[in-house]
């Protein structure tokens, strides 16, 4: 199995969600690697690290998301791997509920979480993102 990395998704991906007319609810589990220091694009002198950036785009997007009909189900350091294995563990898992597809879609290509996502990109390394949904 590959596991990979990423910041941000596929075009493909995004306009995929976008054509889905399905109302089933789906739950988005993040498993985020945090950059030991962020690292801004713009230059900016912030001396944080990346855990801290990223709470900065978590912060306002929470209350985006709930704004627009979601949730945050769950979120907690990821303290080990239990079955499996895995190099370079991920340090937090985040599980948001979002109306649908097309909710999601349509949340994470707003303007204003554009512009919050400068912090996002500054503190991730990496993540991955799982859409479920109910069986």
């Amino acid at each position: 199995m590959k596991v990979e990395n990423a910041v941000y998704p596929t075009a493909d991906g995004i306009k995929a969600l976008a054509r889905d007319t399905s109302s089933t609810k789906i739950a988005m589990l993040n498993l985020l690697k945090f950059r030991e220091k962020a690292v801004y694009k713009d230059g900016r002198p912030d001396v944080i690290s990346g855990r801290e950036a990223y709470q900065r785009y978590s912060n306002a997007m929470t209350k985006i998301v709930e704004r627009e009909g979601g949730r945050i189900l769950f979120a907690g350091r990821i303290a080990g791997v239990v079955i499996g294995e895995i190099e370079g563990v991920w340090d937090v898992a985040a599980i948001m509920e979002y109306p649908s597809r097309a909710a999601f879609q349509r949340i994470v290509t707003l303007p204003e979480v554009q512009e919050i996502s400068v912090h996002r990109e500054a503190g991730l390394e990496g993540q991955l993102l799982i859409m479920t949904e109910s069986l």
